[in-house]
């Protein structure tokens, strides 16, 4: 009779517990936190994020992501091995020209590292696809914001034209 009636409490214990258990799913849940903590919407995990490899869309987000962070770093072999691997080599060469002509980065079009990026996809067509990217610079209430054009070959990938925007998204 005991042991059924520890069971029973075990039992009822646990599918009391479940429900507050997150699921692989939810991307807002907390970290993990000492007790006693507060939990605050700053202090949640960030949503997933996935790609494709077909995709010049992904390329472009990729780098980006990539590139910022190098940048940041400032790992110059990096963003070099990273230039070759993501843009076209025509591209390449009109960047090193702009960047000596402006003294600043031409794959940002600034002088600085954004804290923050963001790329939305714009249009395809003739065998390109054009996405934007807001790269963010600053933090707290009030960022600046800079965006790109950025044009990407379909049937290789390679970004092949990277151009200031004043289209916001």
């Amino acid at each position: 009779m005991l042991k059924t009636v520890l069971h029973t409490v075990l039992a009822s214990t646990l599918l009391t517990l479940v429900p507050a258990v997150p699921s692989a799913a939810d991307t807002t849940t907390s970290a993990p936190r000492g007790a006693g903590a507060v939990v605050s919407a700053a202090d949640t995990v960030p949503a997933d994020r996935s790609g494709a490899a077909e995709s010049a869309f992904d390329h472009v987000a990729n780098f980006y992501g990539a590139y910022v962070d190098a940048r940041g770093f400032a790992s110059e072999e990096l963003g070099q091995v990273l230039r070759r691997h993501y843009l076209t080599a025509d591209l390449r060469r009109r960047l090193a020209d702009w960047e000596g002509r402006h003294a600043a980065d031409g794959v940002l079009r600034a002088q600085g590292v954004p804290t923050a990026w963001k790329v939305s996809y714009g249009d395809s067509a003739m065998g390109h696809t054009w996405t934007r990217v807001r790269l963010t610079w600053g933090t707290g209430k009030h960022p600046a914001y800079t965006y790109l054009s950025v044009r990407s070959d379909l049937a290789t990938k390679l970004i092949s034209d990277i151009s200031t925007t004043t289209v916001q998204r």
